[in-house]
């Protein structure tokens, strides 16, 4: 079991930041980051979420400009790399701000319980409220983008159905896998920031992971949600409720899979040998 004690503590806050941290010292800083997120009360997981919702909306929004503005202009291959860059915009304004984003949370709500220091009860009572939290406020993002779009035009209605058919358009099996290798990355990213030594390599790494989940059209169960939810306002609506529930429920497993098992368990497993 990992022990946050006072050394610990001490050691983190004088490491050198020129020296890479070692695996242990990852660890115990996932583990005190964790524990804090555990003990918060609800009402202030559950603001910090809604701002994660809000302010994530924001990747959805450029991207939507840039397809507006470029799709006749470039080529699909040039489109899809332009719309990759700008992607991670709203998870830097999340991540960086602070606030909850659901798919960091699978390790780092995770590797508390498994160490011991806290319950699932903890663990799903955190979760429900984080991911309860992004959605409000990712579907509120999306109305009120609709609402200003329908009077300026700066997206065309065309994108709406464009990215939710990015979503959708696949079999069970593909958007759950897709689903593990997102929770996958996200997950990675909720360690490598903690590896980070200033502001400028953790945006770094923001962009280099999100960017990847865009590029590779990987299903995220919070944009990839607004986005849906997005179309299914829209006029552009070729959404069913059934295609909302089945990426929604399978995206949600795979987020979970993905950053839970293949980082959350095998970090603290090599952490621990460590």
């Amino acid at each position: 079991m990992f022990t946050l004690k006072k050394e610990d503590v001490t050691n983190l806050a004088e490491h050198s930041p020129e020296q890479p941290k070692e695996p242990y010292e990852i660890m115990v800083e996932q583990m005190e980051a964790g524990l804090k997120e555990h003990n918060r009360s609800n009402i202030g997981l559950l603001l910090s979420s809604l701002s994660a919702g809000l302010e994530v909306g924001f990747s959805i929004l450029t991207i939507g400009i840039i397809y507006s503005l470029f799709k006749t202009e470039v080529s699909p291959g040039k489109l899809h790399l332009m719309m990759a860059m700008v992607y991670p915009l709203g998870y830097i304004f999340v991540i960086i701000g602070r606030s909850e984003l659901f798919t960091e949370h699978t390790v780092l709500a995770t590797i508390p319980v498994i160490d011991g220091e806290a319950s699932f009860k903890s663990l799903f009572n955190l979760w429900a409220i984080i991911y309860s939290g992004n959605l409000i406020g990712g579907y509120l993002f999306g109305i009120i983008v609709l609402q200003f779009n329908s009077g300026t035009h700066i997206i065309s209605l065309d994108f709406f159905h464009y990215v939710s058919q990015k979503m959708i358009a696949y079999s069970s099996i593909n958007i759950l896998i897709s689903s593990i290798m997102a929770g996958w990355l996200m997950g990675t990213l909720s360690w490598l920031l903690s590896s980070s030594q200033d502001t400028l390599s953790r945006v770094v790494m923001i962009f280099l992971i999100t960017f990847i989940v865009n590029i590779a059209g990987l299903h995220h169960c919070i944009v990839g949600s607004i986005e849906i939810f997005m179309a299914y306002l829209s006029s552009a609506n070729h959404v069913s409720g059934f295609d909302f529930f089945k990426f929604q429920a399978l995206s949600t497993l795979g987020n979970i899979i993905g950053g839970v098992i293949l980082v959350a368990f095998v970090k603290y497993g090599h952490s621990k040998r460590n």
